[in-house]
């Protein structure tokens, strides 16, 4: 798989983007690069790349994430060391934007330094089985308004469809044709594909990136 030194996931609310990015920043420490990752979801509180940073850490990734995450504060603040993703070109760095336009607009700080340096990769994550994604024409409505607020365009397609624990082999592969459909609206190539492990193990002939899902704060024991 080839990988860019930035890599920058978004997509509509569920859509499943940090989840997608702790297993890709995982996958790049497994490679034996070094890794940093940035949450900049400023908007949504329940699910975030802090809650594995155990997992983070025993792979030697820094994480980079607001002090109030998984705290009830909800202040919608960008930790400074952001900018060390854009300054520091000796690591590889994964970026979870917020959902939707709203949480996008965090990035836009970033957005003139990152054109500039040219060595990103801007994921758009699609799930067919949320609401407002549940069509070709408003998953391209909600990629279009994520650009505009980011102040960078996409360079490609994660489809991450699913159903949850309902998931099986058959809904990703159900999924294949809208995610085409996105493709060919858009203009952008699918990249990745993801599923949760065991699913993945059922799955051939498409680009796939497995899922070991993420807990939420929440989950976790106290």
């Amino acid at each position: 798989m080839e990988h860019k030194r930035l890599t920058l996931f978004a997509g509509h609310y569920g859509s499943g983007k940090t989840n997608i990015a702790v297993n890709y920043a995982v996958r790049l420490a497994k490679e034996g690069k070094k890794v940093c990752i940035a949450d900049l979801d400023i908007v949504n509180p329940y699910f975030r790349t802090k809650d594995s940073a155990d997992e983070l850490e025993e792979n030697g990734i820094t994480l980079i994430s607001s002090r109030y995450a998984n705290t009830n504060v909800d202040l919608p603040a960008i930790p400074a060391e952001s900018y060390r993703l854009v300054q520091d070109r000796s690591v590889y760095g994964v970026v979870d934007i917020g959902g939707d336009d709203r949480g996008a607009y965090a990035l836009g700080r970033y957005a003139d330094a990152i054109k500039a340096e040219g060595n990103y990769r801007m994921a758009f994550v699609i799930n067919c089985h949320r609401p407002l994604t549940s069509t070709v024409e408003d998953t391209v409505e909600i990629m279009r308004e994520i650009e505009d607020a980011a102040g960078i365009r996409f360079t490609c397609i994660v489809n991450n469809s699913n159903l949850g624990s309902e998931t099986t082999k058959e809904t990703v592969l159900e999924s294949v044709a809208y995610a085409e459909a996105v493709s060919l609206a858009t203009g952008l190539p699918i990249w990745l594909y993801t599923a949760e492990e065991k699913v993945a193990e059922g799955l051939e002939g498409i680009p796939l990136l497995p899922l070991k899902l993420q807990k939420k704060y929440f989950d976790l024991p106290n």
